[in-house]
């Protein structure tokens, strides 16, 4: 078991300050974790936990915890506030006012996640549960005062009920054990493992730990013994170093004999950690080593030259000792040690040593990881029951990723099943764009092929190439996929302005219309207004696309002057039904199919020969043929009726959405006539008729539309 087991129920908040003083010197800082205690200890005043000691006693262990990290004076500080908004009689707004914005921050997200209700049922649950602890956290030191507040209550579970215990330590060794390891904080990983199995398999616990007991005094002796050996061959050598045993945790022990091996079998029951000065030290102390005892073959791995991707960084061997014994051997710098224990929370305690390029490099790889962090929230945790959020979770999960390497070394993380255009983009979307060929440890390769781990993976580039849609079948990674489409909405949007652009210079040439004098800042405005786009380049993509009609654009300003049709002039006007028509009564009105008008949009009417009035929205393109039988309209404002409309819904993907599309209408109180698909390509594009109250309704169901992930953008038809 780790040191970090220690009963540590009666920890005092004077014991938490010395253990401060070891990293932080700052006095004002350590003010605030005081001030912050004080605050905790009258807020828990009174209450108790289930063990029955006072409930101060667990944001006081917490914090030592946090300690054993070097997290920085405003984590320690929130992880003894960390129950007081949940648990006391104190407000966000109290807490910010005495300890600031930032301290305050951090409690409200570890407050956001002890409200989520775990459960590990599942391996869909299990993953979708560590995607949405670290994309709830902005900031990552929530995540590791999660940790620390999950640890101390692992030491404390014997206090609740036995089923309880059980679910709590498969939470513990399913969830938070794995995002620990991410995180490469091992001491708080490997505790919480055994933790969990002594809980979840207590026979199983304690056979390992009895055998463990009863070879203790042979393994001692013997790694004694080696011990002296290597100091006294480092010393010779003139190395500055420091050694010390090796304890193998109990939960790896019993990982390695599920897996079939044989206790006697598993190599690194005895081992041996060299800490030296610089990274040189850590390669001569391996050749020295080397020179003595005979290694282990293909038992040697160099985690200094590609570090593991939560930071981890040493040189691993495995040598035959003393009598025989075989020894995992681990050599590596003492920053190193810092982050192999303390991963990604080591950053703060280089944050003096701003000149080091230890500093330098693990600042780097923090902001890379929590980039990654970042990046889960584009998942959109907002749908988490959707059929989608669930495959993404599925195929990209935390603990699925292979290691591949650029021919300079660098590391690339990337899902299993990834394609080398996934390592492309990875690399950079420029690289990914411009791909042609990929080369894979000295082979060419196709660009559907699947990376294994450990691949070199080789990108060949040409700048005049571009992506095929064809890749968005092959590739894995979910921002690939997103930065391959975005290049292709951006290509059709610029063919579509061009296009635009083009049609209006010519039709306003024909017109006799001077380009610029139409096209002045204020009309402009008025035409936006109308068709309801930002600014000129909208303009242009509307009529490019088809969905404003270039005469219809150009009679928004010289209707009146030019083009406007000639309409029936009347002095009275008549009702029928929810239109109102000037100077004609009692006569048959219809809506036009053609364009669908909704109660709100600017409309017209047209006389029909023999059919009554037929009403048009004001730019339909078919009113530019009728342009002597228009007759004034508008809508009667005591209109109770639902109208038809149809819209076009473009998605990304290929899957079937109908279903969730026809839930998503029906929430917003919209009836749906009928759905079906209309375009079957690389994506799938939906026909969806339905009724609406208004144009007031229609905009909040196309923006509503919209938010959908899968969604790329929603039109109104005019047929």
């Amino acid at each position: 078991m780790s040191s970090l087991s220690k009963n540590l129920e009666d920890v005092t908040i004077s014991e938490v300050i010395e253990k401060v003083r070891n990293y932080i010197e700052d006095e004002e800082q350590i003010k605030v974790i005081e001030n912050a205690y004080q605050f905790a200890y009258e807020k828990h005043n009174g209450q108790y936990r289930k063990s029955g000691e006072a409930y101060i006693s667990h944001p006081l262990n917490v914090a030592l915890i946090l300690t054993t990290v070097y997290a920085d004076y405003e984590t320690i500080s929130a992880g003894l506030l960390h129950d007081v908004l949940e648990d006391c009689d104190c407000t966000a707004e109290e807490m910010e006012e005495k300890f600031g914005p930032s301290i305050t921050k951090l409690v409200k997200g570890v407050t956001k996640l002890s409200n989520i209700n775990f459960s590990t049922e599942n391996e869909y649950l299990i993953d979708y549960y560590k995607k949405i602890i670290v994309g709830m956290s902005e900031d990552v030191r929530v995540i590791i005062i999660k940790l620390a507040d999950r640890l101390h209550n692992m030491r404390t579970l014997w206090a609740i009920p036995d089923d309880r215990q059980k679910i709590k330590a498969h939470e513990s060794l399913e969830i938070f054990a794995p995002i620990a390891h991410h995180l490469g904080i091992h001491k708080i990983k490997s505790e919480l493992e055994d933790l969990s199995l002594r809980y979840l398999k207590p026979d199983v616990f304690y056979d390992i730990a009895e055998k463990l007991n009863k070879t203790k005094i042979e393994r001692d002796r013997i790694v004694y013994d080696m011990q002296n050996d290597i100091v006294n061959l480092l010393n010779e050598h003139h190395i500055p170093h420091k050694i010390k045993g090796r304890s193998k945790s109990i939960y790896s022990i019993y990982h390695k004999l599920d897996l079939g091996k044989k206790f006697s079998d598993i190599y690194d029951l005895l081992g041996l950690r060299i800490l030296v000065n610089t990274e040189q030290e850590c390669y001569l102390a391996l050749g020295l080593i080397h020179s003595k005892f005979r290694p282990l073959p293909k038992r040697f791995k160099d985690y200094i030259a590609m570090p593991k991707p939560n930071m981890y960084q040493s040189l691993h061997t495995t040598v035959f000792g003393i009598e025989g014994y075989l020894f995992e051997i681990q050599i590596r710098t003492y920053d190193m040690d810092e982050v192999a224990e303390n991963g990604i929370a080591a950053h703060w305690s280089y944050k003096e040593n701003k000149g080091s390029n230890s500093a330098a490099m693990l600042t780097n790889t923090t902001e890379q990881k929590l980039q990654f962090f970042k990046s889960i929230i584009d998942l959109s945790h907002d749908k988490m029951s959707s059929e989608d959020f669930v495959n993404s979770v599925k195929n990209e999960v935390l603990n699925n990723n292979i290691y591949c390497f650029t021919p300079k070394g660098d590391v690339i993380e990337l899902p299993r099943g990834a394609t080398p255009i996934d390592f492309a983009y990875k690399i950079h979307t420029k690289v990914g764009e411009t791909t042609v060929g990929a080369i894979v440890n000295n082979n060419i390769v196709p660009l559907d092929y699947e990376l294994k781990d450990g691949d070199i993976v080789k990108i060949n580039t040409n700048k005049s190439s571009s992506p095929s849609k064809e890749w968005l079948h092959m590739v894995k990674c979910s921002t690939t996929k997103n930065k391959i489409k975005a290049f292709f909405t951006k290509s059709e949007r610029e063919v579509y302005i061009e296009r635009g652009k083009y049609s209006l210079e010519k039709e306003l040439r024909k017109r006799k219309l001077v380009f610029s004098e139409f096209l002045t800042d204020e009309n402009i405005s008025k035409i936006c207004d109308a068709i309801r786009v930002e600014d000129l380049d909208e303009i242009y993509l509307s009529i490019g696309n088809g969905k404003a009609t270039v005469n219809g654009v150009i009679n928004i300003i010289h209707k009146e002057e030019e083009s406007a049709p000639k309409t029936i002039k009347v002095t009275s006007k008549s009702i029928d039904a929810d239109i109102i028509v000037s100077g004609i009564d009692k006569v048959k009105v219809n809506l036009a199919n053609c364009c669908n008008p909704v109660y709100g949009d600017e409309i017209i009417g047209y006389i029909t020969k023999g059919n009554g009035i037929t009403v048009h929205r004001i730019h339909c393109h078919n009113l530019e043929t009728m342009e002597n039988r228009i007759v004034d309209v508008s809508w009667n404002s005591n209109s109770n009726k639902r109208y038809l409309t149809c819209l076009f819904v473009y998605t990304n993907d290929i899957d079937n959405h109908m279903l969730d599309l026809v839930q998503s209408v029906s929430m917003m109180n919209v009836s749906v006539d009928g759905i079906k698909v209309v375009n079957k390509g690389d994506t799938l594009t939906y026909q969806v008729d339905c009724y609406v109250t208004g144009l007031d309704q229609l905009d909040k169901l196309l923006v509503n539309l919209e938010k959908n992930r899968y969604i790329e953008k929603v039109e109104r038809v005019m047929k």
